[in-house]
């Protein structure tokens, strides 16, 4: 079973910590999955929800792939613009798309996207819980 639905776009914006550069001075390549998982938390949040409230149903969303393409970098001190979209809505996983830029420059930076399987509190996969369905697609 599919879910589709035109996908609401979130966009989170956040400065470059120091500690999240390397030796040559940009972002180190992992850094942009805290992105993704930030602005993923920022999405949720502005439709409603959290992981908090998925956990407490009784549910969770653990992150089961990702992918990313690098085109570009961040340094020390720039804005980030992450924007945040569901891809693809099915009956037992989601998958979340992102596009990175700096502030002031809107070439894209970075693409990518994880994809999360529902399951259970013993870690059993399911179908999605109804009450999220619609949620993650608004």
């Amino acid at each position: 079973m599919s879910y589709e639905k035109e996908p609401a776009v979130i966009e989170s914006s956040f400065h470059v910590r120091y500690a999240e550069t390397d030796a040559m001075g940009v972002v180190h390549h992992a850094g942009y999955l805290v992105y993704f998982e930030e602005a993923r938390s920022h999405y949720m949040r502005e439709l409603g929800s959290d992981y908090a409230s998925i956990e407490n149903d009784g549910f969770r969303l653990p992150v089961s792939e990702v992918g990313l393409r690098y085109v570009g970098s961040l340094r020390y001190g720039d804005i980030v613009k992450v924007r945040a979209w569901v891809e693809e809505n099915k009956s037992r996983r989601i998958r979340f798309a992102y596009e990175v830029r700096k502030e002031g420059d809107e070439s894209i930076l970075v693409t990518g996207f994880t994809q999360h399987i529902w399951t259970d509190h013993n870690g059993r996969v399911i179908r999605a819980p109804q009450q999220w369905v619609g949620m993650m697609t608004s």
